[in-house]
């Protein structure tokens, strides 16, 4: 396909102001790769956020063009394709196949080029059949969030039906998939979230329990709500300094807690004695695989998976999308729309 597609381009790190959305030539697809028009992305701190402002852990090339998690239509097929047809709605898993950098996975909207535009390339592997009954902006979300949640609660903790289950952050993208994995895989789940419309916002996801960190005692909640026994699996995703403590307090012998984040920083404190003492395990972990995915969008499909969103804003908003990101005001997710 030929011509030209609207795309928001970063030629330096910095603030929001750095993107600015350009014409440049629509990409043809390499073989065993598709051609997706792109029908929505979702903003993410870590994955758009810290790679815009210079701040990823690992090397970016500039120009760049950021999201990890496009959703769309197949517009073209390169060499070999026999897995999709053009016209097929897809979501996508950010991890290349096939394809490793020096330090780790070559991650979509990362080390190449990503959805923040009207076109993108990828290879056929890495895109998912969106069920009949989900739209763009909900797919975008639960490829981008379940698949990770499950895999952590489903592979990492092996949840048991009936054990307890601690959700942090729960109003978050990951915490608020987390509630809701937890709920499927039969536990009883405490939602914890640092305002009281997010704990109602976990709540409404299915929560059994909230509590505010913010506005109480998060070890005495969990105490008082298990009567005395603590929680088997704590969902660990905010990496704060005085709340880690008090979620690892919670968990009851033999309890795991599982990891996938550090929006508050990652540097917290930790009771060894606790530890061994408790036969407690600890799993930090990003992966997830196709079957994690294709479940992901099948239970969302089925409805017994919602996402919560925000705002949709068009792509060429999106400064402001990483604004309202930054300034942490809104409720759910921030998908950005191309067309």
């Amino acid at each position: 396909m030929n011509g030209l597609m609207q795309a928001v381009v970063i030629r330096e790190f910095g603030e929001p102001e750095v993107m600015r959305l350009e014409e440049v030539p629509i990409p043809t697809p390499a073989p065993g790769e598709v051609l997706l028009r792109v029908e929505a992305v979702s903003v993410n701190r870590t994955l758009d956020l810290a790679v815009r402002a210079g701040r990823y852990a690992r090397a970016v090339t500039l120009p760049h063009v950021l999201g990890a998690d496009p959703t769309g239509t197949i517009a073209a097929l390169g060499e070999g394709v026999t897995s999709r047809k053009v016209g097929d709605r897809v979501a996508t898993s950010p991890r290349i196949k096939a394809a490793t950098a020096t330090h780790g996975p070559v991650m979509l909207g990362v080390q190449v080029w990503g959805g923040y535009a009207q076109y993108v390339c990828l290879p056929a592997a890495n895109t998912h059949l969106i069920p009949e009954g989900l739209d763009f902006n909900q797919a975008t979300i639960v490829a981008r969030h379940a698949p990770l949640a499950f895999n952590l609660l489903k592979e990492k903790a092996r949840i048991v039906p009936g054990e307890w289950v601690l959700i942090m952050g729960a109003a978050g993208g990951l915490g608020s998939a987390g509630v809701q994995v937890a709920k499927h895989l039969g536990a009883k789940v405490i939602a914890a979230a640092g305002a009281d419309e997010r704990v109602e916002a976990a709540r409404a996801l299915g929560a059994d329990f909230g509590i505010n960190y913010r506005g109480s005692d998060l070890a005495e909640e969990i105490n008082r709500i298990t009567g005395g026994r603590g929680v088997d699996v704590v969902f660990e995703n905010v990496g704060d300094a005085d709340l880690f403590p008090k979620a690892f307090a919670s968990l009851a012998r033999n309890g795991r807690l599982v990891t996938a984040g550090a929006h508050a920083g990652g540097q917290v404190p930790l009771d060894l004695n606790r530890l061994y003492l408790n036969y407690i395990t600890i799993i930090g972990s990003t992966a997830q695989t196709d079957a994690d995915v294709d479940l992901s969008l099948d239970v969302a499909a089925k409805g017994h998976l919602d996402v919560l969103i925000d705002k949709v804003l068009p792509l060429s908003e999106a400064a402001e999308a990483h604004r309202l990101v930054a300034g942490r005001s809104g409720l759910g997710k921030i998908v950005l729309r191309p067309w």
